[in-house]
């Protein structure tokens, strides 16, 4: 019994030894290569400097063609109201109907508010209309950008609906004054939103923590991936091959460099978030990291599980993009999994990115973290079971050959 406690323990020893070994050869060889140590800090900073300005799903600067029949003092105040706000642009004051409809034709206007003849007229009996005419070629656009103005109208005639109620009330008898300072009361129905974890709505807060991810995600994973590649063109993986060393040593190896490079750079991620956008988590960076450590061993499987089965770099590019590509477009990243069809709903339940974004969304936002959220602990442990699985299918499919 001594004895075999004595093997377990001088085996142990040299694995780590030779362990100790091959992740030195792995930090040799990354920082030998003078682009990979600028790419593993620059491509974070790039990320969070840009996209979160380029990846805006606010839309401003609409372009509006304005159709005056009415010129009168009520409609000059409501396009100033229009034109007053960040989201609209008087494009064109057209003098008829088809001239608007061909500066929408030519891109140059998103939105025709066509103004009809006695709109002054008609707002004083309270039975006024306009016409709203939107490009729908970018629907987003379209769509958004007519609910902006419909509730700017809305405002509008709700402010002079009020102020002509009250002009209409003097002079006449105590009575029917009051009733009509009771009606003016109920179309002064004032309502206030309150928006939860982000008041500002600001959609760069709710992009940091997708963009950390994706660029976890494309260092991660296709850095282990290219390197082996590498490797076998070089023929240095020969030597590995023959000598023996065993598989799995040989796979963990190449996971930990990437691990502590994706804590690197997570950690580049939320410094610049917090010193050029003043953003910081709710719930704290020891959920993040936990979170972060597990989505990495995710990742960098995945990616020597595509190294395994790829023979040049070329194959390994193209199969990582479309692998990476599918993920983030099934994620959540960019657009809402609700909002999706049921089938690809069904489908992002086999999306490990999924799990990390939503969970890096509950704690950088709204707080949330493993010491107080149940429900970050089945987004943990989905993430566990991909990191199972993508690593022990990258060790039992390398093959070593002579």
């Amino acid at each position: 019994m001594r004895a075999i406690f004595v093997a377990f323990l001088n085996a142990l020893s040299k694995a780590k030894r030779d362990l100790g070994f091959l992740v030195q050869k792995e930090f040799k060889q990354f920082f030998r290569n003078s682009f990979l140590p600028r790419m593993l800090i620059g491509f974070p900073i790039a990320a969070i400097l840009v996209i979160p300005w380029v990846a805006n799903m606010e839309i401003k600067n609409i372009n509006l063609s304005i159709v005056d029949f009415d010129k009168s003092t009520l409609s000059n105040e409501l396009i100033a109201k229009i034109e007053a706000g960040d989201y609209f642009k008087i494009a064109q004051n057209a003098p008829s109907f088809e001239s608007a409809k061909e500066c929408i034709y030519l891109a140059k206007c998103d939105i025709i508010v066509e103004i009809p003849n006695d709109f002054e007229a008609n707002m004083l009996s309270q039975s006024a209309s306009i016409a709203l005419y939107a490009n729908a070629i970018n629907s987003t656009k379209g769509t958004l950008g007519a609910g902006y103005l419909s509730n700017i109208i809305a405002e509008f005639s709700a402010e002079k609906n009020a102020k002509i109620l009250n002009w209409q009330g003097f002079g006449t008898t105590s009575a029917t004054s009051a009733n009509l300072s009771n009606t003016a009361n109920l179309g002064n129905l004032e309502i206030l939103s309150l928006y939860a974890y982000n008041p500002h709505l600001d959609y760069k807060l709710y992009m940091i923590p997708a963009l950390t991810v994706m660029v976890l995600t494309l260092l991660c994973g296709f850095l282990p991936a290219f390197n082996i590649i590498g490797e076998k063109q070089s023929g240095n993986i020969e030597q590995i091959n023959v000598s023996p060393l065993p598989k799995s040593l040989f796979i963990i190896s190449k996971v930990i460099p990437y691990w502590i490079m994706g804590i690197v750079v997570i950690s580049v991620c939320f410094l610049l978030a917090f010193i050029i956008y003043g953003f910081a988590s709710k719930g704290g960076y020891g959920s993040i990291f936990v979170f972060a450590l597990v989505y990495i061993l995710v990742v960098t499987g995945l990616g020597l599980v595509i190294s395994n089965y790829s023979n040049t770099m070329q194959q390994a590019m193209f199969v990582s993009y479309f692998f990476i590509l599918i993920l983030i477009l099934l994620s959540g990243l960019f657009t809402s999994i609700k909002s999706m069809p049921l089938w690809a709903e069904m489908l992002t339940l086999a999306n490990p990115l999924r799990y990390f974004i939503e969970s890096l969304r509950a704690i950088f936002l709204k707080g949330d973290s493993l010491l107080n959220s149940p429900f970050l602990w089945w987004d943990l442990c989905a993430l566990v079971g991909f990191a199972l699985v993508f690593n022990l299918w990258a060790i039992v499919s390398y093959k070593k050959q002579s």
